[in-house]
């Protein structure tokens, strides 16, 4: 396991630096975001056409998750079938709907919606209890073992609710869900029961209630079950028959947590509930504790992909700079989490640092979950193969699916955000919103062909002359880091010559934590364009990650490269890339829905036909970007390609 984690006496002073100045900046919702995006609008619709009717099936058909909720409502006769935690694959396809449906309204799917809420709602009991495991074989249990996912089932029926509340207006799932959180609150809380949740969620959902009906009990109730850890008072089999209290997270109190244990997902979601807090109240126990989790993830603990969690034993972290390529596990939820996290702490801050992780946790660890035809999926996402990894119709726990799926459907989530008077853009997708400032309104247009250009062009349309500082993102690749921190660097550290003109003239910008701030009176029809140069980086890592001494990984704009042996003669570990390789990069529509390829001249070792000799020789390699791989069937694969020839291997 990782190292234990240690208290910090002095936790509740706030320290300078990032936190001194914290800035809460409120995401844009997806409901006000109307996607556009050649890039992303695909895969958004595809979503809602190939993805969520794969969920559907899976859930109503090929498994008895429904059916499960049939009988606890009465409506069939049987007996409870699957695993304990199926019940949230049911509400998080209901998320992925709601989404779905603010960005691409279809009646029939919105009806079967409909169908699967009124049947959850006949499945509650009448005390808001809702849980069909439970309710079918153990109702006299429920509540005793923390670690049996009914808190987890329940946040995911809460973000669901909040969710198709946001899409549609309808209110039926957000009073099933209400009517949860008030039970819940009954039976916990100060001078109640204690409770740990054992799989972490409820606590960032009852954010998003409290945020979603105004009520401060549910805000408080978060604090609380952030409070409940590290006290030695959970009971359930995580903590009596694998006696980890680290898995959970619950070696100390969230306010005192330094490092990163565990397992990943657990602790994305408790850290996004942290921060979700944190800004709510200004709490700064929550504010530093977050601080120093984040820097031992992002300094010593994540892959270039953004993919975290390198341990298949416990599904999450080992040691630090334990970043293993053909081994690694990140799990594709884990990368989701990232995102979620990344964005509140991004709101806590208002720092691009976390826009910067986000993005690259998106772009690669989360999206090479799902496969380009939209209804195969990776539970775990290595980052080298020697071709035995293929994409999955589904999983026995099947928690990816549905989680990449409401991912990329709630994509508007993560684009704009506002504070005040300000306006920020985190994400260059091609978009639409309007933004109410002050008691006027700013239509604002993105167009961009990103991440294969690094043009965008921003289209104000105020009706008069509307004051506002424009926060723009400028990416960490774009000023010569790929990464906060020093675990990865590029070999050319010199940051790129970016530009920002408005109405087609240079305009005066100043810099505040990694966003370009052009602050005046914008008026209808003002055009803002950003070029960010899109060069071919070759990054290497600290020493301290051994994996990767004498080897790159390559990356062009947001997007991480590999090699696979469909591109390369079969083969992708036998080639040598000298650190001044040249690469040339070119965009293909016709490969992989359409990908820039990177292809340059290299030395590759060949097996004489006796199989007793090995040359070398120079041949053309391509590279393609790493979300994209396993989509031609099975192939070798690896991200960090080596520099020179160290030592040879003999395979049997």
């Amino acid at each position: 396991m990782k190292k234990t984690l240690y208290a910090a006496f002095a936790f509740t002073l706030l320290l300078p630096g990032a936190f001194a100045q914290a800035q809460h900046v409120e995401p844009v919702k997806f409901s006000k975001v109307t996607i556009t995006d050649g890039f992303w609008k695909p895969r958004i619709d595809q979503v809602a056409t190939v993805t969520i009717p794969v969920c559907i099936e899976q859930t109503e058909v090929k498994t008895p998750r429904i059916r499960n909720f049939e009988i606890a409502a009465g409506l069939k006769e049987g007996k409870f079938e699957g695993i304990f935690y199926d019940d949230s694959d049911v509400y998080k396809a209901l998320e992925a709907i709601a989404y779905s449906l603010n960005n691409r309204p279809d009646a029939e799917l919105e009806q079967k919606a409909d169908q699967w809420i009124d049947l959850i709602a006949k499945a509650q009991q009448p005390d808001g209890y809702i849980n069909t495991y439970y309710t079918l074989q153990f109702p006299e249990k429920r509540w005793t073992d923390m670690s049996m996912h009914e808190d987890y089932n329940g946040g995911h029926l809460i973000e669901a609710a909040v969710a198709y509340y946001d899409a549609t207006g309808k209110k039926k799932l957000l009073d099933v869900a209400t009517k949860f959180a008030d039970h819940f609150a009954s039976l916990f809380g100060p001078g109640k029961q204690h409770w740990v949740t054992g799989h972490q969620e409820l606590e960032l959902a009852l954010v998003k209630l409290y945020k979603t009906t105004g009520n401060k009990k549910y805000l408080d109730m978060a604090d609380w079950l952030l409070a409940e850890r590290g006290r030695k008072v959970a009971k359930g089999y995580t903590w009596t028959d694998w006696k980890d209290t680290a898995y959970a997270q619950d070696v100390l109190p969230v306010k005192l947590q330094k490092q990163i244990t565990g397992h990943a997902v657990r602790a994305m979601y408790m850290y996004t509930g942290a921060a979700d807090v944190a800004t709510q109240t200004g709490d700064k126990g929550y504010m530093n504790a977050m601080k120093d989790v984040w820097e031992d993830v992002v300094y010593r603990n994540m892959y270039i992909t953004g993919g975290i969690g390198s341990s298949g034993r416990n599904e999450g972290f080992s040691e630090d700079y334990d970043l293993p390529n053909e081994q690694a596990y990140s799990e594709t939820c884990a990368s989701v989490g990232m995102v979620f996290w990344n964005q509140r702490m991004n709101s806590l801050t208002g720092d691009s640092k976390y826009a910067d992780v986000l993005e690259r946790s998106l772009y690669n660890g989360a999206l090479d979950g799902l496969s380009l035809s939209g209804d195969r999926f990776f539970y775990g996402n290595p980052l080298a193969s020697k071709g035995q990894h293929q994409r999955s119709e589904w999983f026995g726990t099947a928690c990816c699916p549905a989680n990449i799926s409401r991912l990329i459907a709630s994509l508007g989530n993560y684009i704009y955000a506002q504070a005040g008077d300000g306006i920020w853009v985190n994400l260059y997708v091609g978009s639409n919103t309007t933004f109410d400032i002050g008691n006027k309104q700013i239509p604002v247009e993105m167009k961009t062909n990103y991440p294969w250009e690094g043009n965008v062009a921003i289209t104000l349309n105020p009706k008069s002359a509307t004051k506002s500082a424009l926060h723009l993102r400028i990416p960490g690749w774009v000023q010569g880091d790929p990464v906060p921190g020093d675990l990865y660097s590029f070999m050319d550290q010199a940051p790129a010559t970016f530009t920002v003109l408005l109405n087609g003239k240079p305009v005066p910008y100043k810099m505040d934590k990694g966003y370009a701030v052009v602050d005046r009176k914008w008026k209808k029809g003002d055009k803002l364009e950003l070029n960010f140069p899109m060069e071919v980086k070759k990054v290497v890592s600290k020493e301290s990650l051994v994996y990767n001494n004498n080897r790159i990984a390559l990356q062009r704009g947001p997007l991480v490269y590999c090699v696979e042996g469909v591109d390369n003669d079969k083969q992708a570990w036998n080639m040598v890339v000298p650190a001044n390789t040249v690469f040339d990069a070119a965009y293909n529509k016709d490969l992989l829905n359409g990908v820039v390829t990177l292809k340059a001249e290299v030395p590759v070792v060949n097996v004489g036909a006796d199989g007793l000799s090995a040359t070398t020789s120079k041949k053309t390699i391509t590279a393609i970007p790493y979300y994209a791989w396993a989509n031609r069937g099975k192939s070798p694969m690896q991200v960090w390609l080596p520099t020179k020839i160290n030592d040879i291997k003999l395979n049997y």
